[in-house]
């Protein structure tokens, strides 16, 4: 039997506030609003692990004179081959069908409240509208990541020289880090339409952003998720940035495998060899 509409909110309320036990005859509305704040200022969201720093290697006196040893020209080109492949792969790997959604890597996992009570929602009955949501988020996110080509070649471009020498002679994810610096805020503002798009029809997400809302006034749920679509947005530039680190980080242990002579003799330089 299909839940009404109108009893959907309720629905998700009471589900959630099972997540607890309460005395017998003892709950309300009001209590079941209470039990699911409870669930959200609780729950953590799945972070993607980020990569690890490199160890080890050539001594810093080594690494200096061979970075030195390069010329402005090297350096510019260098880098700005290297951040536009790897801001290029990542883009093509998470936006395009099944990048989110078909890949366990990737995937972003319902917020934290509703993952929490998914079980009893489906033993209630609602497990196709949990279904529905996460295959919502997912293909919102894939259709959000595209945007961000143009946006990232913008911070390619306007690399200066200073800057190509510090992420060259940077950790392993410096480059990725001047991407967060250049580009996070503005691809906030171009991702949050195409996911609200994407999630508005579902009766789940209107019910969460209610919820959630209402609990973030009172710091029982991060800003981050006190909305479907700001999760989505912020999950989405979490793990395009960490696909661009993975880039980054391959790129820097093995640059002669990058196939450019070019990349291969900037990275080996920051490598001491």
């Amino acid at each position: 039997m299909k839940t009404r509409p109108l009893a959907l909110p309720l629905a998700l309320a009471a589900v959630l506030a099972l997540a607890a036990p309460l005395p017998a005859m003892a709950f309300d509305l009001g209590n079941l609003a209470n039990q699911l704040s409870g669930a959200l200022g609780t729950a953590q969201a799945a972070q993607p692990s980020s990569a690890g720093q490199g160890g080890g290697g050539a001594s810093s006196g080594a690494v200096n004179a061979a970075v030195a040893a390069l010329s402005n020209g090297e350096v510019d080109q260098g880098l700005k081959t290297a951040l536009t492949r790897g801001a290029d792969i990542a883009v093509k790997e998470l936006g395009r069908e099944n990048g989110f959604y078909g890949n366990a890597k990737w995937r972003i996992p319902l917020p934290p409240a509703i993952e929490k009570a998914s079980g009893l929602m489906r033993m209630a009955g609602m497990g196709a509208q949990a279904d529905q949501l996460d295959l919502a988020i997912n293909r919102a996110a894939e259709a959000a990541v595209p945007e961000a080509k143009t946006l990232l070649a913008g911070a390619v471009k306007t690399m200066s020289v200073q800057d190509a020498k510090a992420i060259l002679t940077g950790g392993d994810e410096a480059a990725t880090d001047y991407f967060k610096r250049k580009t996070e805020a503005p691809l906030t503002q171009k991702f949050l339409p195409i996911v609200t798009q994407a999630t508005d029809k579902v009766g789940l997400a209107q019910t969460y952003n209610r919820f959630a809302g209402q609990a973030a006034q009172f710091g029982l749920v991060r800003a981050d998720q006190a909305s479907i679509q700001q999760y989505v947005t912020q999950e989405a530039l979490k793990r395009l940035y960490q696909a661009i680190g993975e880039q980054e980080k391959a790129i820097r242990t093995d640059p002669a495998g990058a196939g450019s002579k070019l990349l291969g003799k900037v990275f080996g330089a920051a490598l001491g060899r």
